[in-house]
């Protein structure tokens, strides 16, 4: 027996390298003891004479690149036996109480074995070490041990093994490790699944096809890509016209950042490269012209900005350096479907589409989209949070408190993520798209269940969207009734605003705060649908103070991909109609239904849709077709035409719209300010963004003068809009502005909002 001391380590310290940076610190201090996994974190044991605050010193310096340490705990221990040296032992179980690690992107020292000719890892599409490479992805339980993941399949051979068994080498207990000898290998098929190379000359055969305009579908980590020439625009023009997807933007991969440099002629800014360059290797929107340039037009038709991002797995570095030119690299999926899984589904899915299919044998158990961010001038705003982000915590213990309850929140229905709350972190799913398709319903029902089961996760309460007629609603009161527990529903702009608040740790006794929540549509608090509101509360209770007055959808769902509908609408409720020049807008158009539907309520609910104005305005000014073919298009056309306004300044005032009583805005001076020709259609399209953002700025700023705070929100997808965002910002610089960073400002972001105010419920 011997006295000793227990050292508990929480945070993301499992699949990062962490038991040996422990390892090599005792040994470094001739210290004895021993150190393993559990599920709830790290758990080491040092002979009580030890310099313990010396070793948690360096253990604080020395944390390996993709570890993050949370908590450190103390307690007194007694060994058994007296330790004869510092040993790293086996995995335990129990409540997991750890962070499961996001896929991280190929780490410097294995790129450079990668294209090193004597290593024995020379061109093998799946080097990783701790440091790098899949971890979400490959999954199946925890703790996060090989046999809990899809490496359990391919058996060691004798150099991994030793590799993984070294607590010196830098693959110790790397669990997806492996060899050309003994790791999962790539192929290429033709549609018809016929092998037609393997290895290295697949590699060479698609860097072939891709010059040569063909289509390629590659298996990725967390899913398929379809893949082509980002400068050639008939393939571009081919990839369109196969995949139906006629104006949406494709991200593209670029070789390097000195491609970056020598397209640009400067040096990139360090900041993006940073970003570019980190573990999460995202896409990343730049508004770079040299870059928008350099590709084919028909990658981002009418846009201004430009999805980059850098290889992120070792078979995309392989394939960027052989072919050393920009690469389309969007997700993997026909029309209508999400991103195949497995190869079963790629073939089903993209035998139509891809002319070539470039596929490996380890299985990709959870789906991981790219991720989204946007970075200006040192400001980065993550508008998709998947690969490289989830699941990594948000830490709210300052907002919850000690204990706070389980909640699992169901997000909405569009951009639909899930989120846990968990041990006072909220731990978010991946983003998995609309839930109105079937096979996205079944990918969050398996994500639920793994995550479930890897957590040890037991709900105390399922919060969800309050609109009965959302899927998500109706699969949360399934879940509900099938765990025994609550169902909490949560209106949707509430949520947008609590999300924005969890993530800047706002406490509940830190008040009210007045949110801006401005999107396409969401259940409001009064039974209707809302999307440009001023609010005003805190976790427990939000209150509607103005905002957008309420307009007609004709036709519904249509409105939503038709703008002519919603200028319609909007003329109509204007008092404009068929007065307004803007009619001529909708010449040919059968609107005698349409103003017999409005004026009669018959599928034409009310919606104060800051999105649907977006729409109709796009549409005022010529900017966007009869039907648009991806959420946001027209909205992006306005933001866009709205920039090349060469006369901002002067146009930048302090004019608003007026207001009624009960703080509407009223918008027929708007849509008369949109009908005066003598001005241009950039004059126009940015006076719209300054009417819009001086006047809701000025609503929130009244508001929070009224209910004594210096905190606004902001939140809701229409503040991805640039532009609209920065004049609302300035208009309030007097004034403590949060807004979304960690999490969308649009539905990605929802359900972390969603937890937090159930949680918040439920402790009141």
């Amino acid at each position: 027996m011997q006295a000793g001391v227990e050292i508990r380590v929480k945070g993301k310290v499992q699949g990062v390298g962490f038991r040996p940076a422990v390892w090599q610190i005792a040994h470094q201090m001739g210290l004895c003891g021993d150190v393993s996994n559990d599920s709830e974190g790290v758990l080491i044991h040092l002979p009580a004479e030890a310099d313990i605050a010396g070793f948690i010193s360096r253990l604080q310096a020395q944390c390996p690149p993709l570890a993050r340490i949370d908590h450190i705990g103390q307690q007194h221990y007694t060994f058994e036996q007296c330790p004869a040296a510092f040993t790293i032992t086996a995995s335990g179980q129990g409540e997991m109480d750890t962070e499961i690690i996001p896929d991280a992107a190929t780490c410097d020292v294995c790129l450079s074995e990668l294209f090193a000719p004597g290593n024995r890892r020379y061109r093998y599409p799946f080097i990783n070490c701790t440091h790098c490479g899949p971890r979400f992805t490959i999954i199946r339980g925890m703790p996060y041990d090989r046999p809990n993941t899809a490496m359990s399949v391919f058996p060691f051979c004798p150099v991994c093994q030793h590799e993984y068994r070294d607590p010196a080498d830098r693959r110790f207990h790397a669990q997806p490790n492996a060899c050309p000898d003994c790791g999962p290998h790539i192929w290429l098929t033709d549609p018809q699944q016929q092998i037609t190379a393997r290895f290295d000359d697949a590699l060479s055969a698609a860097v072939r096809l891709l010059k040569d305009g063909k289509i390629l579908a590659m298996q990725g980590l967390g899913g398929f890509h379809l893949v082509a020439d980002a400068q050639n625009s008939d393939a571009v023009a081919v990839l369109r016209a196969r995949k139906h997807r006629p104006a949406k933007p494709f991200a593209v991969m670029i070789p390097s950042v000195d491609w970056l440099a020598e397209c640009t002629g400067r040096k990139p800014d360090p900041g993006l490269i940073t970003l570019l360059k980190s573990p999460a290797a995202p896409i990343v929107l730049t508004d770079e012209p040299e870059v928008i340039a350099a590709l084919s037009p028909l990658v981002a038709p009418g846009l201004c900005e430009t999805g980059i991002m850098l290889p992120s797995n070792p078979l995309q570095h392989l394939l960027l350096h052989d072919i050393q030119r920009p690469l389309i690299m969007t997700s993997g999926n026909a029309s209508g479907h999400t991103p195949a899984l497995d190869h079963a589904a790629a073939f089903e899915q993209l035998s139509s589409i891809a002319d070539a299919f470039l596929l490996h044998n380890r299985e990709i158990i959870q789906r991981a989209d790219d991720s989204l961010v946007r970075y200006q001038s040192g400001d980065i705003q993550v508008l998709r949070r998947a690969r490289g982000y989830v699941p990594d915590a948000i830490d709210v213990s300052t907002v919850t408190g000690k204990n706070p309850p389980a909640v699992l929140a169901l997000g909405g229905d569009l951009k639909n993520t899930f989120c846990l709350l968990h041990h006072q972190q909220l731990i978010t799913g991946p983003h998995l798209g609309d839930l109105a398709d079937l096979s996205v319903q079944g990918q969050l029902e398996a994500s639920l269940k793994l995550f479930e089961r890897i957590y040890q996760f037991k709900p105390q309460v399922i919060a969800g969207d309050a609109h009965p007629g959302y899927i998500s609603h109706q699969m949360g009161m399934a879940l509900a009734q099938a765990h025994q527990v609550p169902f909490m529903p949560v209106y949707h702009h509430h949520a947008h605003i609590a999300a924005c608040l969890a993530e800047h740790g706002w406490r509940q006794e830190d008040g009210e705060v007045v949110g801006i929540a401005l999107d396409g549509l969401g259940y409001g608090a009064d039974n209707t649908l809302w999307g440009g509101e001023i609010l005003a509360g805190d976790y427990r209770h939000m209150t509607r103070t103005g905002g957008l007055p309420a307009v007609s959808l004709p036709g519904g769902d249509k409105a939503a991909v038709q703008p002519w509908r919603n200028l319609l609408a909007h003329l109509y409720h204007a008092g404009l109609w068929p007065s307004s020049p803007l009619a001529s807008r909708l010449a040919g158009k059968n609107v005698s239904l349409l103003i017999k539907a409005i004026e009669q309520g018959i599928n034409a609910p009310k919606a104060s849709s800051c999105g649907r104005l977006f729409d109709a305005v796009a549409c005022a000014l010529g900017l966007t077709a009869d039907q648009i073919s991806w959420e946001g298009e027209a909205a992006c056309a306005l933001e866009n035409c709205a920039l090349q306004c060469h006369n901002q300044n002067e146009l930048i005032t302090g004019e608003t719209l007026p207001l009624t009583a009960d703080n509407t805005i009223n918008l027929r001076p708007l849509w008369q300010m949109l009908a005066d020709d003598t001005q241009t259609i950039p004059e126009r399209a940015f006076r719209f963004h300054v009417l819009l953002a001086n006047t809701v700025a000025g609503l929130a700023d009244d508001t929070a003068t009224r209910k004594n705070t210096d905190t606004i929100v902001l939140s809701g997808g229409v503040f991805n809009n640039r532009l609209l965002r920065r004049i609302i910002k300035d208009r309030l610089s007097h004034r403590q502005v949060r807004e979304p960073r960690q999490l969308p400002c649009g539905d990605g972001g929802i359900a972390a909002g969603q937890a937090l105010i159930a949680a918040m419920t439920l402790l009141n």
